[in-house]
């Protein structure tokens, strides 16, 4: 049962005409536009830059982009096919079938992991929730395709950016799991990222 005093009366605030009209918001966005101008023009310092020869540089440790599946140290695939990351999944967009592993060290693996690129929201508790660090976004964000299946990363797909990654760690634990820094954060020359200033 909930108490009188658990209740809280929101009213809906008053709003004055200029308010009704928008007019605080147009005027924030133009004082916006002119310090952009003004930058531009007077200190010649664009604010923009001539995307897709020139790209801004990323902070690796905070970008959540595609996802890839990592492999063991065996080169193996790591998922196990818990389930975890998409019984997490606020979106609904992992489908997992699991089989039974041929490998002697694990129960089950994924015989097919499908991803849809295009459902996905980039939360990222996917990759809290595996227990094996399986799962992982990277900083990869140019996936292109002209139909929706196109859009939909099968295992072999995912696997196939993890080869293409491999050699960084994506992002590093963030600081609400508590657990201790995983990947080392470095410069690539090939990849417009940049470390952690912190």
């Amino acid at each position: 049962m909930i108490r009188d005093s658990d209740i809280l009366n929101v009213d809906q605030p008053e709003l004055t005409a200029a308010e009704r009209f928008y007019l605080p918001q147009i005027v924030e966005g133009m004082k916006t536009t002119i310090q952009h101008l003004g930058k531009t023009l007077l200190l010649k310092k664009p604010v923009t830059v001539q995307y897709p020869e020139q790209k801004r540089e990323m902070r690796l440790d905070n970008y959540r982009g595609l996802h890839r599946l990592n492999r063991d140290e065996d080169g193996r695939v790591a998922c196990v096919a818990c389930f975890m990351c998409s019984t997490a999944c606020p979106a609904h967009c992992i489908h997992i079938e699991a089989a039974e592993s041929p490998w002697p060290d694990r129960e089950k693996y994924p015989a097919k992991f499908d991803i849809d690129e295009l459902r996905c929201i980039y939360c990222g508790m996917c990759e809290e929730a595996c227990p094996v660090d399986a799962i992982e976004l990277t900083y990869l964000y140019d996936l292109v395709g002209r139909t929706r299946e196109e859009m939909i990363l099968s295992k072999e797909e995912l696997i196939a950016i993890y080869d293409e990654t491999a050699s960084v760690k994506p992002r590093k634990n963030p600081h609400v799991t508590g657990y201790p820094s995983t990947g080392q954060h470095r410069k690539m020359t090939d990849n417009p990222i940049v470390e952690d200033a912190t």
